[in-house]
Parts: C-alpha cells; structure tokens; sequence
C-alpha cells in the first residue's frame, strides 16, 4: 500500500492564525496610526515616521507575543507527555485500559478497543495516548519558531500597505486614500484567509471590516480633537 500524503486544512491551523492575525494587526494598527497622525494635521514626514516605527515596534511586538504563547503551549505539551511517558512506565496495564477506554466511547466494542489499544501501544505507546488522550499530534503541535516568524512577516506585509499609501497620496487626499486602501484589502485579506482555511469567504470578511473601519474611526477621531487643540 502506498503511504498517506493527503493534506488537511487543519495542519495550516498554527501557521495561518498566526499569519492571519499579523497580516490584520498589521494593516489595522498602522492604518490605524497613520489616520489619526494624518487627521491631527501632521506632516508628511511626521505621518511616514510614525507609521514606519509603528511597522517595526508592532513586527517585533507580534514576533514576541507569538513566541512566548506558543512556546508556553508546548511547554504544557511537553509536561504533558512527560507524565504520560511516567505512567506508561509504572502502570502499563492501567494506560492499555484507559486507552480501551477512550476507543469504547468513541464506538468499538470492548474486545476491540482492547485489540486496537494493545497493537498501538506495541508500535508506538506513547504516540498513541498523546494522539488520542492527550489530543497532541504532529499535525497541530505548538511551533512557536514558525508562528513567531510568520506573524513578524505578516505584520509587516500588512503595514507597508497604509506607508506606501500615505507617501504617495497628497497631504489633503491621504486620510480617505489610507482609509480605503486599508478596507479594500482587510476585504481581501478576509477572503484569503478563509479560502486558505476552507471557510466560506463572506464572514471573515465582514468581520475584518468592521473592526478595522472601527480603530481607524476611533484614532482619526482622536487625532483630529488632539491636532485641534494643540
């Protein structure tokens, strides 16, 4: 028999949140910036380097936050394969049965499970409990190296939109140019992510416009009072 290589969407799933996320932060929070820079009545050059240091802070920021909340999973990843290697080495017989157990409620008669439990313990015990009792396969396992540059790459693919926007708008036309610009590829970027997932595209997509138009709404807001005032 030929091995398996059929490819499931849901070993995207670490890297495509991750990557979905940064993308959406991305064009969001610079965006964001950039509007309530631009409607305080900054210049040009005030506008560019706020956005470009937003880009970096929020890449770094997004890097770093991906790394340690992944890395902390699979430290519980770890701890918990650690024990379950501990138990299988000093109560065989209770883990065949708890494992029989997990394949009995799943729908195998009692003999079977028992079978079932004893041939994969016999090839790859603690592989088995973690697929099955743990819920820990090589398909979702916690990759926090990947997740980390996945959501730095994103992130800063996202911002340059809103940047390249803003330097080659004029300073009267750059607040809606950046507005629309952001939305129209929040729209994309929804429907991307979601075809990528194997979700249907319309929710996604709605669901990135409306928080996206709401933070560059709030800070063009804020940004306009605080140039007003200064």
């Amino acid at each position: 028999m030929s091995a398996h290589h059929e490819r499931h969407l849901v070993s995207r799933t670490g890297w495509l949140r991750a990557a979905v996320l940064g993308a959406n932060d991305g064009i969001v929070s610079t965006a964001s910036l950039i509007a309530g820079v631009a409607a305080s009545g900054a210049t040009t050059g005030t506008v560019l380097v706020a956005g470009s240091a937003a880009m970096v802070a929020g890449a770094m920021s997004m890097a770093a936050g991906e790394y340690v909340s992944v890395s902390s999973q699979a430290d519980s990843e770890a701890a918990d394969l650690a024990r379950e290697h501990a138990e299988l080495a000093s109560d065989w017989a209770h883990e065949h049965d708890e494992l029989a157990q997990i394949y009995v409620a799943r729908g195998l008669d009692a003999a079977l499970a028992h079978q079932v439990a004893e041939q994969l313990m016999a090839h790859d015990a603690l592989g088995a409990h973690a697929r099955d009792e743990l819920g820990i396969s090589e398909m979702v396992t916690a990759r926090p190296v990947q997740a980390a540059f996945a959501s730095a790459v994103s992130f800063v693919t996202g911002a340059i939109l809103p940047l390249v926007v803003a330097a080659l708008t004029p300073a009267p036309r750059r607040l809606v140019a950046v507005i629309v610009a952001t939305l129209i590829c929040l729209a994309i970027l929804g429907v991307v992510g979601a075809r990528a997932g194997g979700a249907r595209p319309l929710r996604p997509a709605v669901r990135v416009l409306l928080w996206g138009a709401a933070a560059m709404a709030a800070t063009a807001g804020i940004g306009h009072l605080v140039g007003t005032a200064v």
